[in-house]
């Protein structure tokens, strides 16, 4: 009877510390996260579920994770603390230096069958210390740092997006 009463007492101090492994992952390493809408496309579509790096720093171009006060919010960082942002015919100037947005060609392709920019001209725009200006991919249909959601908090940000797990037809890696 020792026996089996040792081994339960094994699997329970195993099960205790995969519970506990897998609280630390999921609290300080990485999370699941869902894209709800379409302000990312054609980079992540709607209710496609991605891993989220909660761990480490993030570049300008990542799509990170934002917490909202009633949702999350998926975003592509664009602008640093003390950067200056400006648009001007679908070109993006940082501090005055043009970025290549390779990320948009489909949907600046879209924009122009229409007849419109992708992007309105705004700007310069200086991002305050602390914050962050993002935008979402299809700018035609986001809300992002131009138009309601405004300058993020580093607070805010949850992680950087890493790989979509679902759907499983679907599995590959953000860029």
């Amino acid at each position: 009877m020792s026996d089996s009463r040792n081994e339960l007492v094994s699997w329970g101090k195993s099960i205790f510390i995969a519970i506990g492994i897998a609280f630390v992952i999921r609290t300080f390493l990485f999370a699941p996260y869902m894209v709800e809408g379409s302000s990312m496309e054609p980079t992540l579509h709607n209710q496609e579920k991605v891993f989220v790096n909660k761990a480490g720093d993030f570049s300008r171009g990542d799509i990170i994770i934002i917490k909202g006060t009633e949702k999350n919010y998926v975003k592509r960082v664009i602008g640093f603390p003390g950067d200056q942002v400006e648009m001007k015919t679908d070109q993006l100037y940082i501090n005055g230096e043009i970025v290549k947005e390779t990320y948009l060609s489909e949907n600046l392709k879209a924009a122009q069958q229409l007849g419109s920019k992708l992007t309105g001209d705004f700007g310069p725009i200086t991002v305050p210390k602390g914050h962050y200006f993002v935008m979402g991919d299809n700018r035609l249909r986001s809300m992002d740092s131009r138009n309601g959601l405004g300058f993020i908090k580093e607070d805010q940000i949850v992680g950087t997006s890493e790989f979509i797990f679902f759907p499983v037809t679907e599995i590959r890696l953000v860029k």
